[in-house]
């Protein structure tokens, strides 16, 4: 790989994330991936790592994140009847 490709550990402890959120990244598109060619394991380019990291800290990290909608269901109020029961 020499030095121009990470593993997803060595890119998850770059960017101080979880190798779950760079597998999250690649599926919607954020973060583009490579694939071994012998292991077919996630490789990363540090110029995609780098190019990532000066867009976070610039804040311009385009997102796909849709505004949570309230939900759309009717809460009803409902009556709780308690009995007791005797035991005799």
């Amino acid at each position: 790989m020499s030095g121009k490709f990470m593993t997803i550990k060595e890119a998850a402890e770059m960017l101080g994330v979880t190798p779950l959120t760079l597998r999250n990244w690649d599926k919607s598109g954020k973060l583009p991936t490579t694939r071994h060619p012998m292991s077919n394991y996630r490789i990363y380019k540090t110029e995609d790592l780098e190019k990532l990291m000066k867009d976070i800290e610039a804040g311009t990290v385009p997102t796909k994140a849709k505004p949570r909608s309230a939900p759309k269901r009717k809460l009803t109020a409902r009556k709780l009847i308690v009995r007791s029961i005797r035991e005799e």
